[in-house]
């Protein structure tokens, strides 16, 4: 306490701190000196309270501790002044008094008897004031601050009181809820625990057996209890209907784990921080979205309404009913807004009379919406009753009980917010009278009336209990809570304990105002609304009804307010309604029409009425409270995509034409209008993706939107500085132009591009010096010219996968699978593909042994890379003529046949696009004929590489390939067109969602076309092949085609990224980029370079994808899943016989099947459209293994017959070892720094020996793993004679 205020409190002695002026008289021992005490009594109190009002003014409107010293004194006096004249009386009346013949002296003298606090000895009477105040000071000044910050905290009003009004984030609801109730109610819990010792003790002197029993005595009725409990049960069918529909309504919002139907509300979520009343949270739960909109918020805002307008608008109003208009000084003093000077104020709005007849006030932080102008009327009210009584005695200033002042100002909010009514004051422009419109009124009104009943009812429930003792300090909150729950059905959103003090949060219980007098009011307002439209002659629905302009409902209603409490509020009530008992009935049937409304939503959908899972609890949300002011309004996420979407659309569209200008003809002026719209398109990105992180979408119940919103926030590139953009943009462009334009020459002579010249001869040509010439020429002139600029790529690739919240770019890659155990899937999958592959390789290593002679192959040894017929031995496909398991049984290339019949690239897409159609599926738009790049064009530099694309506009899709009339172009036509396939399929998608159900689902879906296309059955049946021979020999030669393609890919498609992805994660250092890229070729393919390589070269760049930044694990996922979704399509057709036979052609179910999976793009998680081809949800390789089967059992049977090593044990050999030294043969130089071989690597002689020893470790490993692969073997061969049936089961 303050010293000065400690020392004039010592001087203060009981009445003799009163001025001589408002002493008591010694007036006579009788009726007649019991009038003249009174009347002394009046004019005295009437200064006492005027001084005491003023302090507490003066306190409220400026939080500062002097004020609050002052309060205290002035409190201290008026208490003196009971004290003083209540003591008086007692010794002049106190056994005469009720003997008096005059009912109002006899009322007026009996209530000055009653001390109160003033019985209090005072240093116990100055430290109940004292609690008051700091409670007071405690709550009007609790503020929530945002995370990890200490400034720009947030009070109730407004700033906590909008969160929790127009928030629909879970989170920040949660955290403005949490934080209010631990910063304004746990403070408070011992001060609380104190004040209720004090109230009691003071309150027995006067005969109560303690505070709640003086509370209760001024309603004077002995059954009041008895009263409200039937009132309660009268209204609480209507409370549990309307209770059980809003749940439903945060149920859709907020979904199952944060909504129990058939359990409490979590309490934050109703749009009022003690969810008394929710009718912020009517936009969620408006029934006919239709109607027009009855919040006329914004049109008051519009129309520049400010505060004093409001209060305008109200007393015109009261004086419209004949009723008395505001005094001057009630302009002149009021605080009707938040004042902007910095003064700490208790905004709680609140109505004041001074006790001189003329000085009346409200003190408001007014915002300009509905609501508050309610709440304008409301004060307003209270001010109009102060007006009408103040001629009456002090004693009788007031409400003749107090819900009678709390009704008046609400039974004119009844009028006012009718929507004829806010026509009348220029709100609405025009009034729609329908059911629908009556029902979303009435709603509104119920989300304000009625979800407050059963609060207006507990509150006093709990304190009554807490000042009887029943609930003791030890249950403060655990009651409290059991209340809230038995009562209005809601819950605590987080854990709270006795630690707690959550009645403390809510203004009326720190500032000691009974509470019941509300739940009254509700009631008698409904009441007095009836008796007010009978006056006025209304003669409509009751809910309709506006007294504005009623001189007749005017004149009864000042009949009420003139009486004050003179009289017992039965007759009062008698006077105005006919009914001397407050009754719920006017109340029902105000709210009829939506009371049976309710009634047939919740029987439609089998709402439980009530919460019979009393303790239930929401969990708390994850990661909170991170992300508290993202915005979690799902409507608004709504309209913000479908804006990207149509923006989206226009910017891709002009980057993919600018890309495809490019693509098609490689000039610098392309490229640099190319590198524009990508820039332009980055921005679009950047912009949209920051947006998109301003959604806290984690509770959002549209899945697909929380989808779109997840992949948008992650920018990708875009997330990059522009300058860093700009040059990664360019790094990338210079890389692909570096590939693409890339020649091979042979002296002055001719110059080879990739496409179709150097393609061929790796295909077709079996001279082994020319293999190799093209071979490395392809990897001076494109991968080592790359090499430079590879380093700084990754370090901005990952840069930019770190600012969208990855370790690194390889981890955003993976993430793309949506599948936390992608790696470890992808391994898996090897180690049951790599059995068949070892053999693949055994026995395709002994052809070319048999071709190219023991000096070139090793048959114990990798295979030199450039013999495979392809530039990267990918594919091994076109050395067939080499491996071909039955030289005289039918082979399958219809290349011959193809232009033997004049075939054109055209005519290879036209036949391409008639097997999609025989499915049933989409023929190419005209746009895509009128536009393809289907052939190379002569006279420009073009990208060769096959690629289809989709423009974004939902009618344009195109393919740029540099066909070539054979074979294995028709099936890379078929593969192309499958993405455009699937691109028409999901055209209407937004546009996020316009991408595969993961990277391996778009090329699966082109490759599963082809293991039809390239069946002997398809190719006859297009006039390919002249006979199908259904023999084992030709079988076998067929699966041995598709296995050199499909098969022979496995490694290299696994190996790819796993190069990048330990190359962007850093396990792979920029000085071993080709060592490690040759360690894993060999590892995984058992390749070796067929010249020495060095860290000179840079191999890697030499394949497409590398340079171009396209991820490759795709095609490894896209061959193991093509099998899965043939196996299923041919299962749809009604195929019954070997799966590699199948041909899907022509058949309807099997393109409905695919159709229906394409179709969802990416808007599900891909394992739901994995379900949706194959009924279940996982990757296997079972379907691959089956349809190689008959092959994989050959291949064991000829390598045991030729005694074939599986793998490469002699891993570290070349075929150049001992061609750079003829004596050594290959051996170290005697040198310890002269340099040798090793791998394709130049290495000095102490490195190559590091390395001999770890791969002699990895080949032990190896020649294990051999030995338990032939175990497996001979074990697949003794079950290979299961059924059928027991297969497809596996």
């Amino acid at each position: 306490m303050p010293p000065a205020l400690r020392l004039l409190l010592l001087c203060l002695g009981g009445a003799a701190a009163l001025e001589a002026g408002f002493l008591p008289p010694n007036t006579d021992a009788s009726e007649p000196g019991a009038a003249l005490f009174a009347q002394d009594y009046n004019s005295s109190a009437e200064g006492v309270l005027f001084r005491s009002v003023s302090a507490s003014w003066d306190y409220n409107t400026n939080l500062t501790k002097p004020n609050a010293e002052r309060q205290i004194l002035a409190s201290l006096e008026e208490q003196n002044f009971t004290e003083a004249w209540g003591k008086k009386a007692k010794e002049l009346y106190g056994s005469i008094w009720k003997n008096f013949t005059d009912t109002q002296l006899k009322s007026i003298i009996g209530s000055i008897q009653t001390l109160g606090p003033s019985n209090l000895p005072l240093d116990k009477r100055q430290q109940y004031n004292t609690l008051l105040s700091e409670m007071d000071n405690i709550y009007s000044t609790a503020k929530v601050c945002p995370p990890n910050q200490t400034s720009n905290c947030w009070a109730l009003e407004p700033e906590i009181t909008d969160i929790m009004a127009n928030s629909r984030s879970y989170k920040k609801l949660l955290y403005a809820w949490e934080g209010w109730h631990s910063s304004a109610g746990n403070p408070l819990r011992p001060k609380y625990e104190e004040f209720v010792t004090l109230s009691n003790e003071a309150y027995r002197m006067d005969g109560f057996k303690d505070t709640g029993a003086y509370w209760r005595s001024w309603y004077d009725s002995p059954t009041f209890e008895d009263d409200l409990e039937e009132l309660y049960h009268q209204l609480e069918p209507l409370y549990l209907n309307l209770h059980a529909f809003v749940r439903r309504k945060l149920y859709e919002r907020y979904g199952p784990k944060y909504i129990n139907l058939q359990g409490p509300i979590p309490a934050h979520l109703l749009g009022n921080m003690w969810a008394q009343q929710w009718n912020n949270i009517y936009d969620m739960m408006v029934p006919f979205p239709g109607k027009p909109n009855l919040d006329v918020t914004s049109t008051m805002v519009q129309q520049n309404w400010n505060a004093t307008h409001m209060f305008r608008v109200s007393e015109e109003f009261f004086t419209s009913l004949g009723l008395l208009a505001m005094p001057p000084e009630f302009w002149e003093k009021s605080m009707l807004e938040k004042p902007a000077d910095g003064r700490e104020v208790v905004c709680h709005a609140s109505a004041w009379d001074f006790y001189n007849r003329k000085d009346f006030r409200i003190k408001q932080c007014t915002t300009v919406t509905m609501e508050q102008l309610f709440t304008v009327h409301h004060e307003m009210g209270h001010v109009e009753y102060y007006l009408q009584y103040k001629d009456q005695p002090v004693t009788f200033r007031s409400g003749a009980n107090p819900g009678f002042h709390e009704a008046i100002g609400d039974v004119m909010s009844l009028s006012v917010s009718t929507p004829g009514h806010l026509k009348k004051i220029g709100l609405l422009s025009q009034v729609t009278q329908d059911a629908e419109s009556d029902i979303n009124y009435l709603l509104k009104m119920a989300l304000e009336k009625i979800a407050f009943l059963p609060f207006g009812y507990l509150i006093d429930q709990w304190r009554w209990n807490v000042f009887s003792g029943r609930t003791p300090p030890s249950r403060y909150n655990y009651d409290w809570w059991y209340l809230r729950t038995k009562y209005q059905g809601i819950c605590p959103p987080i854990s709270r304990n006795e630690t707690n003090f959550d009645p403390g949060a809510k203004y009326h219980i720190p500032g000691n105002t009974p509470y019941i007098r509300y739940f009254v009011s509700f009631i008698l307002q409904f009441q007095f609304h009836k008796a007010l439209c009978q006056a006025a002659n209304h003669t409509g629905p009751l809910h309709t009804c506006d007294i504005y302009m009623s001189k007749e409902a005017g004149a009864k209603l000042s009949e009420v307010l003139k009486a004050g409490s003179s009289k017992p509020w039965q007759e009062i009530l008698f006077n105005l309604t006919g009914k001397e008992k407050m009754d719920a009935g006017a109340l029902l049937e105000y709210f009829s029409p939506v009371t049976t409304w309710l009634q047939k939503q919740n029987n439609e959908r089998n709402e439980t009425l009530g919460w019979p899972d009393f303790e239930w609890r929401p969990p708390v949300p994850e990661g909170y409270p991170d992300g508290i002011d993202k915005i979690a309004d799902e409507a608004q996420a709504k309209a913000f995509l479908a804006e990207y979407n149509s923006t989206a659309e226009v910017v891709w569209n002009a980057y993919s034409e600018a890309s495809w200008a490019y693509n098609t003809n490689i000039t610098d002026h392309n490229k640099q209008i190319m590198l524009e719209k990508n820039l332009e398109m980055s921005a679009h990105t950047l912009k949209h993706g920051m947006q998109a992180r301003q959604f806290d979408y984690s509770d959002f119940q549209d899945q697909s939107v929380r989808r779109v919103l997840k992949k948008l926030s992650d920018i990708e590139r875009a997330a990059l500085p522009e300058l860093e953009l700009k040059e990664y943009n360019n790094i990338l462009s210079d890389m692909e132009t570096t590939y693409s334009v890339a020649k091979v020459c042979k002296g002055q002579g001719k110059c080879y591009p990739l496409d179709p010249d150097l393609t061929d001869i790796l295909a077709k040509s079996r001279n082994y010096d020319e293999l190799l010439f093209s071979w490395k020429g392809w990897r001076d002139a494109s991968g080592k010219e790359i090499k430079s600029k590879y380093k700084r790529y990754v370090e901005l690739s990952n840069k930019a996968a770190r600012l969208n919240g990855h370790p690194d770019n390889g981890a955003f890659w993976r993430s793309l699978y949506e599948t936390p155990t992608f790696e470890a899937d992808l391994e898996r999958l090897y180690q049951q593909l790599q059995p068949l592959y070892l053999n693949l390789h055994a026995y395709v290593r002994r052809a070319l042994y048999n071709k190219y002679g023991q000096e070139r192959i090793n048959l114990k040894g990798p295979i030199p890379a450039h013999l495979l017929g392809n530039m990267w031995a990918q594919s091994w496909s076109n050395i067939f003529d080499l491996v071909v398991p039955y030289p005289s049984a039918t082979k399958v290339d219809a290349t011959p046949a193809m232009q033997k019949q004049g075939w054109t690239p055209e005519r290879m897409f036209q036949e391409s696009d008639k097997f999609f159609t025989s499915l049933g599926l989409i023929p190419m738009p005209p746009e895509f004929w009128a536009k393809s790049m289907i052939e190379k064009p002569a006279g420009r530099e073009v990208v060769c590489h096959a690629s289809a694309w989709d423009f974004y506009n939902r009618k344009d899709f195109r393919i740029k390939q540099c066909t070539v009339v054979n074979m294995d172009d028709l099936i890379t036509v078929h593969h192309e067109m499958g993405h455009v396939q699937y691109f028409l399929q999901y055209k209407d998608q937004p546009i996020s969602f316009r991408d595969g159900a993961n990277p391996g689902f778009h090329e699966a879906i082109g490759d599963v076309m082809a293991l039809s296309v390239s069946t002997p059955k398809h190719l006859h049946s297009i006039s390919l092949l002249d006979q199908v021979e259904d023999n084992n020999e030709s079988d076998i030669n067929y699966l041995m085609s598709i296995a050199l393609d499909k098969i022979a890919f496995l490694p290299f498609g696994y190996l790819m990224d796993q190069w990048r992805w330990k190359v962007f994660d850093g396990r792979i250092r920029e000085d071993e980029y080709n060592q490690q890229w040759w360690n894993l070729r060999l590892k995984y393919q058992g390749l070796c370079p067929p010249v020495p390589r060095s860290e000179d070269d840079f191999d890697p760049g030499a394949k497409f994808h590398i340079p171009a930044n396209v991820p490759y694990v795709r095609y490894f996922v896209s061959f193991v899943i093509q099998f899965q979704f043939h196996q299923a399509l041919c299962k749809a057709a009604g195929d019954t016989g070997p799966l590699h036979k199948c041909d899907i052609y022509q058949s309807k179910e099997a393109g409905t099947l695919l159709a229906n999976a394409m179709k969802l793009g990416f808007s599900k998680p891909w394992p739901e459209a994995m379900q949706l081809i194959t009924g279940q949800p996982n990757m296997s390789a079972d379907a691959l293994m089956t349809y190689f089967k008959p092959l994989t059992d050959w291949l064991i049977q000829e390598n045991t017959r030729t005694r074939e090593t599986l793998g490469w044990p002699e891993y570290n050999w070349t075929p150049y070892a001992g061609t750079s030294n003829s004596s050594g043969g290959g051996q170290a130089q005697s040198s310890a720094n002269a340099k040798v071989n090793f791998l394709g690597m130049s290495l000095d002689s102490n490195q190559a020996a590091a390395g001999q020893w770890i791969l002699l470790v990895l080949g032990l490993l190896l020649f294990i793993a051999t030995i338990i692969l032939g175990v497996k073997f001979r074990s697949s061969r003794r079950r290979a004679h299961k059924s059928s049936s027991q297969m497809e089961l596996k």
